[in-house]
């Protein structure tokens, strides 16, 4: 993401792990450090010690067990993880190509902030994406297209029921599964992973809007004119209320950082 990874005024000294004093890290709470082993631990079990620590780092991060602006030991991660330091570096390496964390010479890394700025940024390629995957899955084959919209309802009637029972995490889950199906049915390698990143970007931000009942009801009948326009084959219309949704989703993400 796009905001500075360097808090403001003076930089002092780093330390002999390159992490500069009275900056977050992992050496606080064990229940901290136990939520990590946990992302290790309930990872999938096959693979690269570099791909398996990756992973853990960043549904870690992703969820929110590790902050935004924490730093990240290697030594540490390496203990908690129960890994050598190697993947532990080459992990954070992939995580840094992935915008996850941000790596500065003779400091360390760092879990990336996100700032105002960030959001702003990710809402308006968010907006355009989202756009046009809508766009390409009303232009499916008719048969494809009615497919896709059958999906996208049941997954919205799932959200529904989560929304009238007030869980948080099942609709967080639900939505992003809606806009996943959505881009997954089109095919397009390049715009999968795009928007797969912003996925990522997502999922980073603090709290939900769906927290709030009004953007909650708003949201499920966006996602209706999401899927009629898919299944009408209407390109443009399927364009256009994709946007607007991702449009009303920005605002109320703004109001929600602003505490309005």
């Amino acid at each position: 993401m796009t905001g500075s990874p360097r808090p403001s005024g003076p930089e002092p000294a780093s330390d002999e792990d390159g992490r500069r004093p009275g900056a977050a890290d992992l050496g606080g709470p064990k229940r901290e450090l136990a939520r990590l082993r946990r992302y290790m631990r309930d990872g999938p079990r096959r693979g690269r010690t570099t791909d398996l620590a990756a992973n853990a780092l960043r549904e870690a991060i992703l969820d929110g067990a590790v902050a935004p602006s924490t730093w990240l030991r290697e030594a540490e991660l390496a203990t908690v993880l129960d890994v050598s330091r190697t993947p532990v570096r080459e992990a954070l390496r992939l995580l840094a190509d992935e915008g996850l964390v941000v790596k500065t010479p003779n400091q360390g890394t760092m879990v990336a902030p996100v700032s105002l700025e960030d959001v702003l940024a990710l809402y308006l390629v968010r907006e355009h994406l989202e756009g046009l995957a809508a766009r390409l899955a009303a232009g499916l084959a008719a048969g494809r297209g009615t497919g896709v919209a059958r999906r996208l309802n049941a997954l919205n009637d799932e959200l529904a029921e989560a929304a009238n029972g007030s869980d948080l995490p099942a609709m967080v889950r639900l939505n992003l599964d809606f806009h996943r199906e959505i881009r997954l049915a089109v095919g397009n390698v390049y715009l999968d992973r795009f928007l797969g990143q912003v996925e990522h970007a997502v999922r980073r931000l603090p709290a939900s809007t769906f927290a709030r009942p009004d953007r909650r009801s708003a949201a499920l009948e966006e996602h209706r004119a999401i899927a009629r326009a898919i299944a009408a084959g209407d390109r443009d219309a399927a364009q256009e209320v994709a946007q607007h949704h991702m449009r009303q989703a920005r605002a109320a993400r703004i109001g929600e950082l602003a505490g309005d």
